[in-house]
């Protein structure tokens, strides 16, 4: 995630009690088999500094899945603003992904538009992966060598890497990475062509399952 660390936007984030009610999963034990498909789902966009201020996935104009279905809520979830939808990615339990197209398209000005403002604003995703919550930056700003901010360019990611650690049959923690040399210039008023892509590494790990939160709890208190 370059110089802004998964650790500043997560002292951000949890600012804010989205994650202080458990996310329950599909899989209710958290206990897998290789080849088992975890629960992911996406939740919200906002900016970066502002964490309050929070918009569906969604509203911006991501791939979908091809069966797009929400999550039943609880009463905690639906009072923070949760609103938990299918993810497009597939992360099967102990399944390695090299490079999965999400989908092929191209942008109408107004949806690079709506990229455009989102990068702008530092926009920040939140996605649920077997109850643990994931944070990641959707672009970048070139400011380097630019005398105003009229000459600035703004990138979009294209591509999303997931680094996954288990024990056992359990899944201890998610981390995501997204990659600084797949980008897509969105800068200029125009249609663009996209290529949404991602991959999956996972990497086994002595951490016990009861202990995987702990990091989470430590960056609330910090």
């Amino acid at each position: 995630m370059g110089s802004r660390s998964w650790w500043a936007l997560a002292m951000v984030v949890t600012m804010v009690p989205c994650w202080a009610t458990m996310m329950r999963s599909d899989a209710a034990d958290h206990r897998y088999k290789s080849g088992d498909q975890v629960p992911l789902f996406v939740n919200k966009v906002g900016p970066f500094n502002n964490p309050s201020e929070t918009y569906r996935y969604f509203d911006l104009p991501f791939c979908p899945p091809d069966r797009l279905e929400e999550k039943r809520e609880a009463l905690g979830e639906v009072l923070n603003g949760d609103r938990l939808v299918s993810a497009p990615y597939k992360l099967d339990f102990l399944v390695d992904k090299e490079s999965q197209v999400i989908c092929k398209k191209k942008l109408t000005e107004e949806d690079a538009a709506k990229f455009r403002h989102a990068v702008a604003k530092d926009y920040y995703f939140e996605m649920y992966f077997d109850e643990l919550p994931i944070w990641g930056f959707l672009g970048k700003i070139d400011k380097e060598s630019k005398a105003s901010p009229d000459e600035y360019k703004y990138y979009l990611y294209m591509h999303i890497h997931f680094d996954i650690l288990y024990n056992a049959d359990r899944v201890i923690e998610i981390i995501v990475h997204t990659d600084p040399n797949s980008l897509v210039d969105i800068t200029e008023h125009k249609e663009v062509n996209v290529e949404f892509t991602y991959s999956v590494k996972w990497k086994e790990t002595n951490t016990p399952f009861e202990k995987r939160m702990d990091k989470y709890s430590q960056t609330s208190q910090s």
